[in-house]
């Protein structure tokens, strides 16, 4: 039988996979003897005990597993999984949009945490194929980003660590959410990549941190999550300000091709803004500390006036 990557997961004889019986299947019921979440293709997940050994398939899996507790569990991870520094000492197994699947197997995982919209459909089916329990994460509301950790902190084993964890995240979006809740809207456009020119629309995290801080999307009511567009039509829109967050994590450059278009409020105010990537564009717990330095700088905005 195969499930497939949106199906309910079924415990196959191959490995310490999950366990979620057929019949308790037909009843909605699931049956195991470890723990059991839901994950965010909304399949039930579940294994025979608490994971001793992980692989994480994008940075942002391998950052919501240390914060869930689990990070001493990784056997394997992407490239770019640079976050916390400990992440630099484990194995590679290729890179989030394709995987080395000799490499992953070597490592025998009891769990991996793969990326719905990141990585290959046809790799992710291809591990349930070959029995792997699969956990499908992909926050989609900033406090998916505490529900993920919490589900993860009870895989792992680390659930108290995880609601920790979970419960300050929350407590400090809440804290920015208050601080900022009343203040004058700024105009913003936000660069997720130059060449081709892509922003986000209002259902991605990112532009749900900005409305935290008070910010409006341009491009907002776009269809796509990471629309392409082009620099017409950010000249139409006329940002307020505008926000990259470059290639690396002090590398501003990308703001410089903004620089010579007078014609933009965003330019002529001085509001050309950096945010490191790492601290917004993966969806962690380090979302906070983004969203307060954004917030920052949509402050700084609002003085310009």
């Amino acid at each position: 039988m195969n499930a497939g990557i949106h199906g309910p997961r079924v415990r196959r004889p191959w490995g310490s996979s999950a366990l979620v019986l057929l019949g308790a299947l037909s009843s909605g019921i699931a049956v195991a003897d470890g723990p059991c979440v839901v994950d965010d293709a909304d399949r039930e997940v579940c294994l025979d005990a608490p994971a001793e050994r992980i692989v994480s398939l994008s940075p942002g899996a391998t950052e919501l597993v240390f914060a869930a507790g689990g990070g001493e569990r990784i056997v394997g991870t992407v490239s770019y999984s640079d976050y916390p520094p400990e992440a630099e000492d484990i194995p590679r197994i290729g890179s989030y949009k394709r995987l080395d699947m000799e490499a992953l197997l070597e490592r025998e995982p009891d769990l991996v945490v793969g990326w719905s919209s990141g990585n290959p459909t046809e790799q992710l089916e291809r591990l349930q194929d070959l029995g792997l329990t699969v956990y499908l994460s992909e926050p989609r509301e900033l406090d998916h980003v505490a529900t993920t950790v919490e589900r993860l902190g009870r895989l792992t084993g680390s659930a108290s660590t995880a609601d920790r964890v979970a419960a300050a995240y929350r407590d400090e979006l809440a804290a920015i959410e208050e601080q900022y809740g009343n203040a004058d809207p700024v105009r913003v456009f936000y660069q997720v990549w130059p060449d081709p020119l892509m922003t986000v629309n209002d259902d991605h995290l990112i532009s749900q941190a900005a409305a935290l801080c008070g910010g409006e999307n341009v491009f907002g009511e776009l269809g796509s999550l990471t629309p392409r567009i082009d620099k017409e039509s950010v000249l139409d829109r006329n940002p307020e300000a505008i926000v990259a967050g470059g290639m690396g994590e002090a590398d501003e450059t990308w703001l410089d091709d903004w620089r010579g278009f007078q014609s933009l409020e965003a330019v002529t105010q001085g509001n050309l803004f950096f945010v490191p990537p790492s601290s917004i564009q993966r969806p962690t717990p380090r979302l906070v500390e983004g969203t307060r330095t954004l917030c920052a700088h949509l402050e700084k905005a609002r003085e310009r006036r």
